[in-house]
C-alpha cells in the first residue's frame, strides 16, 4: 500500500533551520525559526515556569489522565487570561489541545463538522500552516488582502472590501494580535471596522491568538480578542502558551467557543471533547499545569509578568534600533515600518531573490517571503543585519 504514497513537499523553515546549521560562518544570523531568543541565542527556560516545575515535582503524585478537554482549572485561566471577563464564562466551551496548533486544528475540524460548506476567509499572507491544515481537509480558502507591500502596513482598505465578500455562515480567520508573519497590525478603529462587517454579513470570526503579551502588552495585546467575542454572537479562539510562557516543547493550546448563551455551552464542549477524542484523545497536561499553577498564584504571576514584560520591551528596542540604523545607512525612513510593527516577526518586503542574496552573500537566513524574526537579534547582530540590507540593495 506504501507505493502509492508520494514524497511530501519539505517544511521550508526546517529546512531553512538545516541550511543555518550547516553554515560554516561565524557572522550568520538565523532570523527564520519562530522562537523568542534572549542576547546570548538562547531560548531560556522562564523563572517562573521553572518556580512552577519545582513545586510540581515535590507536590504531584499522579501521572492519570486528565478529561478529554483537560484539567477545568486550565481552561478556566486560559479563558480568564484572553477573554478577561469580555462574555460570560458560562458561554465559553473550551479544550486544552497539543499546542496552539492543535487548537487551530481542532477549530477547523469543528467548522467542517457543524457547516461542512463554509467557506474560510485567511489573510494574504498568513501562517503557512493555516493553509496547509485546511488545504488537507479539503476545506475551501478564500484569501483576504492584508498586507501592503509598498506601506509594510495593513492594506486596510482592500481588507475591508474583500470581508464584505463573505456570507452568512462562513468563517473569518483573524490573527488575534503580532500578525505573523507581517507584524502588521489594525489599530482599535479598524477593528470596529472588521466588526460591524463581521455582524453584516453574518460571518464567523477564528482569531488565532498565540503571541499575547509579545505586542503591545498583555491587556493590550487581548484587546481585539476581547472586543470581537463580546460583540458577535459566536467565534471561536485558539490560544497558544509556547510563546508568552516560553514552553514550546510541552505543547499547550486551548481552543475556545463562544456563543450568544449559555444554553449552547454544553453542546459545543460536548463536541470539543468528542473532537479530542477522535484526535489524541487526551490533551497533554504538564504545560497546561504549569501555566494553571503560574496565572492563579499571585507570586508566580508577578514575577511571569514581569519576565514577559523584558521580553516585549527587548524586541521593541531591537525594532527601534534596527529601523534607526538603516535610517543612518540609508538616509531614508523608508525602514520606519520595522519600529511600528508589533511581535516577533516583521515582513521586510522584498523578493526571494533578495532573501536568497541575503543568505548567500551575508549569512542572513530569512524565510523566502522576507518574514524575519526580530526576536532572533541582538544589539550586535543588528548592525549586521542592517548594512546586509543595505548592500544588498533592499
Amino acid at each position: 500500500m506504501f507505493e502509492t504514497l508520494k514524497q511530501q513537499p519539505a517544511d521550508k523553515i526546517l529546512a531553512l533551520i538545516q541550511m543555518y546549521r550547516d553554515d560554516p560562518r561565524d557572522d550568520k544570523v538565523d532570523l527564520g525559526v519562530g522562537v523568542y531568543k534572549d542576547a546570548t541565542g538562547l531560548t531560556p527556560v522562564m523563572r517562573a515556569v521553572k518556580s512552577a516545575e519545582h513545586q510540581l515535582w515535590q507536590t504531584q503524585d499522579s501521572k492519570v489522565y486528565t478529561g478529554l478537554a483537560g484539567d477545568p482549572a486550565f481552561a478556566d485561566a486560559m479563558v480568564d487570561l484572553v477573554l478577561g471577563g469580555a462574555v460570560a464564562r458560562n458561554t465559553v466551551a473550551a479544550a486544552a489541545t497539543p499546542g496552539g496548533t492543535g487548537a487551530v486544528r481542532q477549530a477547523f475540524e469543528l467548522i467542517k463538522m457543524a457547516r461542512p460548506d463554509a467557506r474560510v476567509f485567511v489573510s494574504d499572507p498568513t501562517w503557512p500552516n493555516h493553509l496547509s491544515m485546511l488545504a488537507y481537509l479539503g476545506m475551501e480558502m478564500v484569501p483576504y488582502r492584508y498586507f501592503d507591500e509598498e506601506t509594510r502596513g495593513v492594506d486596510f482598505e482592500g481588507l475591508i472590501a474583500d470581508l464584505k465578500l463573505a456570507q452568512q455562515g462562513d468563517v473569518v480567520l483573524l490573527h488575534g494580535c503580532c500578525h505573523n508573519p507581517t507584524g502588521a497590525n489594525l489599530n482599535s478603529a479598524e477593528w470596529d471596522a472588521v466588526i460591524k462587517v463581521l455582524l453584516e454579513r453574518g460571518a464567523v470570526p477564528m482569531i488565532d491568538i498565540a503571541y499575547q503579551g509579545f505586542g503591545d502588552g498583555l491587556q493590550e495585546d487581548a484587546a481585539a480578542t476581547r472586543k470581537i467575542a463580546a460583540a458577535v454572537p459566536e467565534c471561536i479562539i485558539a490560544a497558544s502558551c509556547s510563546k508568552n510562557f516560553g514552553i514550546y516543547r510541552e505543547r499547550t493550546g486551548l481552543v475556545m467557543v463562544v456563543s450568544a448563551d449559555s444554553a449552547a455551552t454544553p453542546v459545543n464542549q460536548s463536541t470539543l471533547a468528542y473532537l479530542n477524542r477522535q484526535n489524541f484523545s487526551f490533551p497533554p497536561d504538564h504545560g497546561a499545569r504549569l501555566v494553571t499553577m503560574i496565572l492563579t498564584d499571585d507570586a508566580l504571576r508577578a514575577e511571569w509578568q514581569a519576565e514577559l514584560e523584558a521580553m516585549r520591551q527587548s524586541m521593541l528596542g531591537l525594532r527601534s534600533q534596527l529601523a534607526a540604523e538603516l535610517q543612518r545607512l540609508s538616509g531614508s525612513d523608508r525602514f520606519g515600518f520595522l519600529a511600528q510593527h508589533r511581535g516577533m516577526f516583521s515582513r521586510l518586503g522584498t523578493t526571494p531573490a533578495m532573501v536568497e542574496k541575503l543568505r548567500a552573500e551575508h549569512g542572513i537566513y530569512m524565510v523566502g517571503d522576507s518574514r524575519m524574526n526580530i526576536a532572533g537579534l541582538n544589539t550586535q547582530t543588528v548592525p549586521l543585519l542592517a548594512k546586509a540590507i543595505i548592500d544588498a540593495g533592499i
